[in-house]
């Protein structure tokens, strides 16, 4: 029986609550309290604000996950006394007073982000025509094709903003590594969850590893769980 049952689900960027529809209906399944933040994609402050109001309602202690963007957002966010373990799926981690954007010089350029072009307004969208090959290669075209369709637009901005703290300093901390990802170089994510000092699992999966391997990112939280 695992000690934590709740957990929140944080969703990167190009996406919204609906991309953790396979994680959920599995944690359910398994008798988790399982709620996905909607997040803006405005700003960090943003994010992070939005998925502390989730914190915040929540009767126990939780297991925070984070997808792409999601992790910089849990990294912050995590820093809640009520969050337990974090799980980074494919997902960025920066620390205090580092910002997203810092994290390129420790991994090769990642090709399937030529696919993001900023609208009039500068917000940045992912080219529907191209989301399927260079996100979500291993995802039925289907599904990517409804990816594309919810997807969010996130503002630059995002990229460029120091977070004020770093959860994974003092909480423990697990990682899936997608080894086909074009979007986070497997290398950065390596370098990483080195870092971090997480307990990483390595699964063969582009971009988009919590639609393709869902059940690797489930019993990824419930080893997050059990520990907690």
């Amino acid at each position: 029986m695992a000690k934590i049952k709740n957990v929140v689900l944080v969703h990167g960027a190009f996406a919204d609550g609906s991309s953790w529809a396979e994680v959920i209906v599995r944690l359910q399944a398994l008798g988790y309290t399982v709620t996905a933040v909607q997040n803006p994609l405005t700003s960090l402050a943003d994010d992070v604000a939005a998925t502390r109001r989730v914190l915040k309602r929540q009767d126990g202690p939780v297991v925070l996950v984070g997808h792409s963007w999601g992790g910089a957002v849990i990294t912050e966010a995590g820093t809640d006394p009520n969050v337990a373990a974090l799980v980074y799926v494919s997902a960025l981690a920066p620390d205090q007073g580092e910002a997203v954007m810092d994290l390129q010089r420790h991994g090769p350029p990642s090709p399937g982000m030529q696919g993001a072009k900023p609208d009039a307004d500068g917000l940045l969208w992912f080219d529907p025509g191209a989301y399927h090959d260079a996100l979500a290669a291993d995802v039925h075209p289907e599904r990517a094709q409804l990816l594309a369709a919810t997807q969010q637009p996130v503002a630059g901005r995002c990229f460029a903003e120091k977070l004020s703290g770093a959860a994974w300093r003092d909480k423990p901390s697990w990682y899936l590594l997608s080894q086909d990802d074009r979007a986070l170089a497997p290398e950065l994510q390596s370098w990483m969850a080195q870092r971090m000092k997480a307990s990483v699992v390595t699964v063969t999966s582009s971009h988009m590893s919590l639609i393709s391997h869902a059940d690797d990112v489930v019993r990824l939280v419930e080893r997050a769980a059990q520990a907690g």
